[in-house]
């Protein structure tokens, strides 16, 4: 059977021992560092940690392929668009221009405009193993009691939990869905021109989305019959208490963010300029 996608992955790994609160924590934390800066040399050494951090899970890298090319074909329209919109950015921001060669208008390919997508890419990198991590090492009932405990109403967060347990059965419903299509003489594979496999698509897209009305029926019938939301608060199952990998791992990352600004803001500019 095909792995689900995005759906939680048991291990047995230091990643997966960690509390779905450290782990929200962390994530935010991670993401701020990573977004607030644009210094080359933390853009680095985070993207290195993620990578270590992501062996150190045991997720194999096939197992999350699908989502992370789906990320990188974005990553890449993001840089075509960055490029067609402001192709001088990376001049305006550190004042200087070394032209590699030149093109029609103001399309002129720079070295600091280079160097300045590169930092962009760079912030995907660091944050995208990182946020794939935290998705697929927390069970979604944890996730759900994760997000209430830092605040968030626990109506949300049980929503957000029942989003991420559906996304398996979607992929179940579709993969079966479309091999009885097939066995009905639909083809779907690659053989048919693509304007009749997307024509074809339909007669999969319709009653799945026929049977997911009908789930999300059932399953609010069934939290509004036990009386879901009635009071303001909540227990969870699924909550665990905090042990000392938790707080170590929590003082690393803040420790990590703080070292992060003050490198990134000590000359005034949160852009580290190699052209001066």
């Amino acid at each position: 059977m095909a792995v689900e996608m995005l759906s939680y992955i048991n291990r047995k790994s230091p990643v997966h021992q960690l509390t779905g609160v450290t782990k929200l924590v962390c994530f935010i934390i991670w993401s701020s560092a990573a977004m607030l800066t644009y210094d080359t040399r933390i853009l680095i050494f985070l993207f290195v940690l993620s990578m270590v951090i992501f062996i150190v899970s045991k997720i194999k890298l096939q197992e999350i392929s699908f989502v992370l090319i789906f990320i990188l074909l974005f990553l890449l329209i993001n840089n075509i668009a960055i490029y067609l919109f402001s192709p001088q950015e990376g001049v305006n921001i550190y004042g200087t221009s070394h032209v590699l060669f030149e093109m029609a208008g103001r399309y002129n390919v720079t070295i600091e405009q280079i160097f300045y997508q590169s930092n962009v890419t760079l912030k995907y990198f660091a944050v995208i193993p990182v946020a794939l991590l935290f998705i697929v090492t927390t069970h979604p009932s944890e996730f759900a009691a994760s997000l209430n405990k830092v605040g968030v109403s626990y109506r949300i967060a049980y929503a957000v939990a029942l989003a991420l347990r559906y996304i398996p059965d979607v992929q179940r419903d579709f993969r079966n869905i479309a091999l009885t299509q097939q066995a009905r003489g639909i083809d779907m594979s690659k053989k048919e021109k693509l304007t009749k496999r997307i024509k074809n698509a339909a007669s999969i897209i319709v009653p799945l989305i026929l049977s997911s009305l009908d789930k999300i029926e059932t399953i609010s019938n069934a939290m509004e019959l036990r009386g879901f939301g009635k009071n303001k608060k909540r227990t969870w199952y699924s909550a665990r208490l905090f042990q000392a990998g938790d707080y170590l791992t929590m003082i690393v990352f803040g420790l990590i963010f703080v070292t992060a600004m003050v490198v990134t803001f000590h000359d005034g500019s949160r852009f580290y300029n190699p052209f001066e």
